[in-house]
């Protein structure tokens, strides 16, 4: 096999068209086996084969930056740059699935976050102005699904400024981001795709001009001074090259020749210049192109053959989201769903077929997916705005002056909150209810299953004047936990019994982490220690309830899927201290630093997240506070 003699991108460049050829075969082929074995990103990988060799045939990586905006279309350049073991592709102790600089110095961006590519790629470049390293070149490949984001376009603006500048950027035009690429970007590259170029008009107007005696030849030059405006009516790729950047395409992203060709050009070129591929997403798998959804952009484990998956999933937390949204639309006209691009994957797709009408796909562009739902608020709709949670992240300044200033009635519903794992550290949910913390008038829900989400979804729209939060995890919804009381707004899930006047612990427990904290309440119900166990439902504002319930036990204990800087913890020990209950408490959540990717228990034992490890804590914490603290009789929890 030709892949296997491929150890690093110089080993490209001995190899003939031919062989190059049957390379991308032998790549595609090593894709759909190792990824159906794994789970991944398939779809996308599939679709920039040939694209990933042309560009390392002609830019020479690490000396010259080869970026990749969002990172999960990067399997092939690990492949070429000597990583080909993709046995534990993100499991604990494998290849990342997006690029990762402790794997490779080939690899540059790690944040797989989407259109941040081209402010990189504007970085490096001014970089390699400044120390006068005329010799180093970057190529910066961004999708035209993360074309729709503001941050692109702020970066264009700038690079087009510098009209000396080299830095070649690669639109990888697949008419897709996680669905269809939507809005007027999308409309004009599908014109580009469509549209023959001018530059055949102009030359083959040429040929026929200047045989035409006496005026030809100066019609021609007419024609060619005014080419601007022509070249806006043949082929409308204008739009680039009134930002000052040169355009080169449309160019067939799987013709490695073509694409050398034009990528060569574009190097050679003194300024910023567009190169516009097109390719196709899953290409070379059945299953992946008769996908219409998405065309395998992540799958799970499974069979190779068919694309069909391994195993049925239980429910997940996103549908039992997306079937109370289609019920909450029938009940109430004035709701309408808004998306970033993932239509799909944050459980928006059964709404959108019900009420087509009523569903806004923004693109990649979360800022003004905020400030648009309370535009829709303002006029009287009630949006539900569903977002994975570390994508929120990047539309904090709209929910705080937008719509929570102005006091918009909008849900946010924030999908794959805590802890995800396999994707890694840009993609773990872990900064939403920190952040939040801070942004007045914001109530925010944390359901422990499935009855909880459906109810407190229903509660988070007839909120009018505020916005509203319901974050939930990633994958299976656990079992019914059902409340034994309630005390203000305040689910009791466990009580020591009628006996006991001042228990020892008050267990705060948050979202769907109360299994776990009836299990720790188990643990330490064997040591002798008496707990109360409370689920608050709604974690922003702290209920005014919690501060009196506090007093009358030993310790607080709050544990949570978030960060413990700001989180949950934090707001409820500043509660009691306002209210003057001067009670220990310890809280329990993410260590503040990026986490590798692994599994999610595996992350969550790795960081001592497990009932277990609290529960080892939390004894020795009692044991102080009896002034009998034996590090054994601590480590006898298990």
């Amino acid at each position: 096999m030709l892949l296997t003699r491929i150890k690093g991108p110089r080993d490209l460049d001995r190899l003939s068209q031919e062989e190059l050829d049957q390379l991308a075969a032998e790549i595609r082929s090593f894709l759909v086996d190792a990824v159906s074995k794994t789970g991944g990103h398939l779809g996308p990988n599939l679709g920039v084969v040939e694209l990933t060799i042309a560009l390392h045939r002609v830019f020479d990586s690490p000396k010259d930056k080869v970026l990749f905006d969002t990172g999960h279309q990067a399997y092939v350049h690990k492949l070429l740059t000597g990583r080909q073991d993709f046995g534990n592709l993100r499991s604990k102790g494998g290849l990342s699935g997006y690029p990762s600089r402790a794997e490779s110095e080939h690899d540059v961006i790690e944040n797989s976050h989407a259109s941040t590519v081209l402010g990189w790629a504007d970085g490096i470049a001014k970089a390699n102005e400044v120390l006068g390293r005329e010799d180093h070149h970057v190529a910066a490949v961004i999708g035209d699904g993360a074309l729709t984001g503001g941050m692109a376009w702020e970066a264009l603006n700038n690079i087009a400024a510098a009209k000396d500048r080299p830095l070649v950027i690669v639109v990888n035009d697949n008419e897709r981001s996680y669905g269809p690429t939507i809005g007027g970007l999308a409309n004009h590259l599908a014109t580009l795709r469509t549209t023959d170029g001018y530059e055949r008009f102009l030359a083959r107007g040429k040929e026929i001009l200047e045989r035409t005696p006496v005026v030809g030849k100066p019609l021609f030059e007419t024609l060619h001074g005014a080419k601007k405006g022509l070249k806006d009516f043949i082929a409308p790729q204008g739009m680039f090259e009134d930002l000052g950047l040169k355009y080169i395409g449309p160019i067939d992203g799987h013709d490695i020749e073509a694409l050398e060709s034009a990528l060569q050009r574009a190097k050679r070129f003194s300024g910023p210049v567009i190169v516009h591929c097109l390719t196709q997403k899953g290409r070379g798998y059945t299953p992946a192109l008769e996908h219409e959804a998405d065309r395998f952009h992540a799958v799970g484990v499974i069979h190779p053959d068919t694309g069909l998956p391994v195993a049925t999933d239980a429910a997940s937390w996103t549908s039992v989201f997306a079937d109370e949204m289609v019920k909450l639309g029938h009940d109430r006209a004035d709701i309408v769903g808004i998306t970033a691009a993932m239509l799909h994957p944050v459980g928006l797709k059964k709404f959108a077929d019900a009420f087509p009408d009523r569903i806004f796909d923004v693109g990649i562009a979360e800022q003004h997916g905020a400030t648009s739902a309370a535009g829709l608020a303002t006029g009287g709709a009630h949006p539900v705005f569903a977002v994975y949670a570390t994508f929120l992240n990047r539309a904090f300044d709209q929910v705080l002056m937008d719509v929570a200033l102005h006091k918009c009635g909008v849900t946010f519903v924030l999908d794959r909150a805590g802890i995800t794992g396999t994707d890694g550290a840009s993609h773990n949910g872990m900064w939403d209810m920190s952040i939040l913390q801070v942004v007045p008038g914001l109530r925010l829900a944390a359901p422990r299953d499935a009855e909880q989400l459906r109810a407190q979804l229903r509660e988070a729209v007839e909120v009018k004047d505020a916005p509203t939060v319901v974050r939930f995890s990633k994958g299976v919804v656990g079992p019914a936990v059902p409340a034994v009381g309630r005390i203000g707004g305040m689910d009791v899930l466990r009580t020591p019994g009628p006996d006991v006047t001042r228990p020892d612990v008050l267990l705060v427990s948050v979202g769907a982490l109360a299994p776990m904290c009836l299990e720790i309440a188990d643990l330490l119900d064997k040591q002798g220690i008496t707990t109360t166990v409370v689920d608050p439902r709604w974690v922003k504002p702290v209920d005014e309830a919690l501060a009196p319930l506090a007093d009358g036990h030993r310790v607080v204990v709050t544990v949570e899927d978030n960060g413990r800087a700001g989180g949950v913890g934090s707001a409820v020990s500043q509660a009691l201290r306002d209210a003057g209950v001067d009670v220990p408490l310890r809280d329990f959540g993410i260590p503040q630093r990026f986490l590798d990717h692994a599994s999610r228990k595996e992350v969550m034992a790795e960081i001592g997240l497990t009932a277990p490890d609290i529960a080892r804590q939390v004894t020795g914490l009692v044991a102080k506070l009896d002034g009998r603290y034996d590090s054994e009789q601590a480590a006898t929890v298990d």
